[in-house]
């Protein structure tokens, strides 16, 4: 019996961002005006107290993301209309969000990706943020 070497969280990140296609700040916005995404806002409270939120972003916490985003799940949000649904990630610096997104992936939303950067790059480019 061999044991699976164990992996760190740069080579975890860099096989999940392998399977994402991981979208700019300007293209998310682009696609969340259009209708086209669904921006998911998963910072802690504490963060967006402190920097603002992005207007039109659903606010889950990280840890009911799953069970607010599964299309099938009881405790789903309205959102949550479908697995064809295109899902955008957004935490603070872009991290946890291509985590998140690639256990969205694993509930069979096949189109859940994250933000490059997170609200950092939100912010930074200029795109709206209300307080």
């Amino acid at each position: 019996m061999s044991a699976e070497r164990p992996v760190g969280i740069d080579e975890l990140l860099e096989r999940v961002r392998s399977d994402l296609d991981r979208v700019e700040a300007a293209d998310a916005y682009d696609a969340a005006q259009a209708g086209a995404a669904l921006l998911v806002d998963i910072r802690y409270a504490a963060l967006r107290d402190r920097d603002g939120l992005i207007p039109g972003a659903l606010v889950v916490e990280r840890n009911e993301l799953e069970w607010r985003l599964d299309p099938q799940g009881s405790h789903r949000a309205p959102e949550a209309t479908s697995h064809d649904l295109r899902v955008v990630v957004v935490c603070n610096e872009g991290y946890a969000s291509s985590l998140a997104a690639a256990s969205l992936r694993q509930l069979g939303l096949r189109r859940a990706t994250d933000l490059v950067g997170g609200f950092q790059a939100w912010r930074a480019s200029g795109l709206p943020v209300t307080s």
